[in-house]
Order: structure tokens, then sequence, then C-alpha cells
């Protein structure tokens, strides 16, 4: 029987501007780097295995964002998706990472596809999963959600509904084949922080601020079609918010992409990770 050896993941804080940016790190740095940005309201945990399958061959780092997991950020600290892209750009001069593979899921594809316009040069790949860049790829659900905004009657109370814990489990477990195979850990931690004081009121902050990504879909477009970077997409088809409609758009702009569609829902790693880590893996290999 030959041993798995796993690898030795570093967790660590880093000062940017002020926040104090918690990170788990793996993996030769002298390898192709991968950056991991998480989605809502998850936190560098979800990538936890991913990790584990991927940190003895690839240098791998996973931030939290500032209101996310245990990243601590200052008490006047104004939460938008801008914000949160201005505290990652820092965080990747303050580490001066090489040119990386931008793994963007969910909220990753905002905060990353920001950095990317700012930064060209940094972004040697792309992978992405479950990240909306086209309308195609909004269920009548986003469309709903996102249309709530700052000083809408109604809008601060429509997007707390989606805070609580029987939303959070659903986002895990939602579409996927076999929820058993979805740890209950992963929503249970991310509950612990979203019920918070601080951090619902960031999360709230950023609900409100959604529509400004929608507002960005042309842009980020425009630098997939200008740049042709290379491009891994992996979707869960059963996501309720961005259904599999979503993945197939970015074909308009990147007619090259590697499309992989999985009978799960939102959070695919979870349930599709023997499949997706050589995948994720190849392409490292190729870039």
């Amino acid at each position: 029987m030959t041993a798995l050896i796993l690898p030795r993941v570093a967790h660590r804080f880093v000062d940017v501007d002020g926040v104090r940016v918690f990170y788990r790190e793996a993996g030769p740095v002298e390898a192709p780097t991968l950056l991991l940005l998480h989605g809502f309201p998850s936190s560098s945990n979800q990538y936890r295995r991913l990790i584990d399958a991927l940190g003895n061959d690839y240098h791998v780092i996973a931030p939290d964002y500032p209101g996310f997991g245990l990243t601590e950020s200052p008490e006047d600290f104004t939460y938008s998706f801008d914000a949160l892209a201005d505290v990652i750009e820092g965080f990747v001069e303050k580490l001066a990472l090489p040119a990386f593979a931008l793994y963007a899921f969910d909220f990753g594809g905002p905060v990353g596809f920001r950095i990317a316009l700012r930064h060209p040069e940094w972004i040697k790949g792309v992978i992405i999963q479950n990240a909306n860049s086209y309308t195609e790829g909004l269920s009548d659900m986003a469309r709903e959600m996102t249309a709530n905004r700052p000083g809408l009657p109604g809008a601060e109370d429509n997007v707390r509904q989606i805070m609580v814990l029987p939303v959070t489990r659903g986002q895990y477990e939602g579409g996927t084949t076999d929820p058993e195979q979805v740890d209950p850990t992963a929503w249970t931690v991310d509950q612990h922080f979203l019920d918070q004081p601080t951090r619902l009121e960031a999360q709230i902050a950023l609900a409100l601020d959604y529509h400004t990504n929608i507002a960005q879909y042309p842009a980020w477009q425009a630098w997939l079609r200008e740049t042709q970077p290379p491009a891994l997409i992996f979707w869960g088809r059963n996501d309720v918010f961005f259904p599999e409609a979503g993945a197939h758009a970015y074909l308009q702009d990147l007619p090259k992409a590697d499309i992989h569609i999985f009978d799960t829902g939102h959070f695919a790693l979870e349930e599709n990770l023997p499949e997706i880590a050589p995948l994720i893996a190849d392409f490292l290999d190729r870039l």
C-alpha cells in the first residue's frame, strides 16, 4: 500500500493597509502558483481539500476577504466589491506573488476580474467555477436578489433572508447528487461567521453592492475577448443562482476554453473534487 503524503499547509496573517488578511499556503514557491478566491458565504476553508490535493506539486494560496473567515478588518472598513479587490490586490503585492493562475468561484469572479483588469500581466490563466460574467448565467432568483441596492425600500430585509442557516446549508447541499458527500462542517463554519454582528452587516453591504458586478460584465467580457487567457471552466449544473448557461456563455469570448459540467450544485468541489483536482493539475502543467 502506497503511503499518502499530505502537503504541509501554512496558516498565516499579513497586514494589508490595516486589514489583517488570513491566508492558507502550501507547495513549493518555484512551482506554478494558483490563487484561490472563495465565494459567499465561505472563506479559504472551502479549499481545504483542494489544497491537500494540489499542495505537494503546486504553489497554492487562498486568502480570506475582509468580512469573511479569519480576516480582521478595522471598524471603519467600507464593504464593497471594489474594496475587496483593493485588499486582494494589495495582498498579492505584499506577498510579491509571481504571475499566477486565477481560480474564480462565485464572489471570486467579481474580485478576480477586477484585479485582472488592473493587472493583466499577473494572470497566466483562469479557472472559472460557478462564477458568472454573463446575463445568460443569472437565474430569476439571482436577478431578483441582485436588484436590491442601497436606499431601495425593503432591500436590506430581502438580503437578510439569505444570511440564515437553512439558506447557507442549502447552498452546499442543493443540487448535489449525494448530499452525504458534503462536509457539514463547511456550512457550520460559514454560518458561525455570518452570525457575528459585524460580519452580518458586512455581508448585507456586499449583497446590496452586487449590482455593480453585473454592470461590469461587458468590461470583463472585453478583457477575456482581448487577452484570450488559457481557461478551464467547470460548473455545477444544478446551481439555482448561476445555472449552467453561465458556463457556456464564456465560449462567446473564449472559444478555446475547456468546459466540464458536473451534476452537482453551487459548491462543486464538495462532491466532485476527485474529478476536478486532476483537471486543475493538468491545466497548471500546460500553462
